[in-house]
């Protein structure tokens, strides 16, 4: 008996996702920099049924059939960089494709997805002789500098931080308020960043008064010198914004300290990107 309903069974298809391409959007009024991402996962619909959430590249047996059948993916973040947290991105759009599922059948797929026309961005790519981001020189003793060394460079001209025993602190702020949407608008600020010293990213929120209060948020843990890289991180800003009654606008920083003891630490900085609607 068994054996018979092992027999009868069909074979699942699979679905066979390659790692996520961000096109450029030819509708975007505003620009958005580079196009380099961090969209390590993906969630799957079949026929609008969710099958899961998977880390890319990934190969997935699906137990459904049918022709002209809609995949689905969504571009996925790892949010505030926590791997078991995994958020669509809200920014981007999703990639569909109507495919026959035969059975036994292997259905190979290169996502594409590109940022919504719809999107503002606030961008410091370090591009520009008119700095957005600035080092904090009331509380710094160190100082950034632009590179652009393409055995280091990420996307043409980078911000550089260089910290030693003397020069210990440095604090990077835009240089002008930005007003942010509230009421639970979706905000994310990207980074792309290097660093060999633990950097704090935080939110100044500005009053009508002028009044300042600081809410510092994520900490980009310090890197091994043996094997350091760009890293890019999603940061959800969404509540310290919506709950921060008082506040107008924002000003987002980069705080950077070393011990005495450490000797010496790199930071790397690009595209910071702040995105809402």
């Amino acid at each position: 008996m068994f054996g018979g309903c092992v027999k009868n069974n069909q074979a699942p298809v699979w679905i066979e996702i390659n790692k996520w391409t961000l096109e450029e959007n030819p509708s975007a009024t505003v620009p958005y920099g580079a196009l380099n991402h961090n969209f390590s996962d993906v969630w799957l619909y079949v026929d609008n049924k969710l099958v899961g959430v998977f880390e890319l590249p990934c190969k997935i047996p699906v137990l459904q059939w049918g022709d002209a059948k809609s995949i689905r993916l969504y571009p996925t973040i790892r949010d505030n960089g926590i791997a078991s947290t995994k958020k669509i991105y809200p920014f981007c759009e999703p990639y569909e494709q109507f495919s026959n599922l035969v059975a036994g059948s292997t259905i190979s797929i290169n996502p594409k997805t590109r940022y919504l026309a719809s999107c503002n961005y606030w961008l410091e790519d370090f591009e520009s002789s008119t700095a957005k981001f600035i080092t904090d020189t009331d509380v710094s003793n160190a100082t950034m500098v632009y590179g652009n060394d393409p055995a280091i460079a990420i996307s043409g001209t980078y911000g550089y931080i260089a910290l030693t025993s003397s020069d210990s602190l440095w604090v990077g702020i835009s240089n002008a308020p930005i007003t942010l949407p509230k009421s639970g608008t979706e905000v994310f600020m990207e980074i792309d960043y290097r660093n060999t010293a633990p950097v704090l990213q935080g939110l100044v929120g500005v009053a009508s008064d002028l009044t300042l209060t600081d809410n510092p948020f994520i900490q980009l843990n310090a890197q091994s010198t043996s094997d350091v890289k760009w890293k890019k991180i999603y940061l959800d800003l969404k509540e310290i914004v919506s709950y921060s009654a008082n506040a107008v606008a924002f000003k987002p920083y980069l705080r950077a300290l070393i011990q005495e003891s450490t000797g010496s630490a790199d930071i790397y900085i690009d595209n910071i990107r702040l995105v809402y609607f």
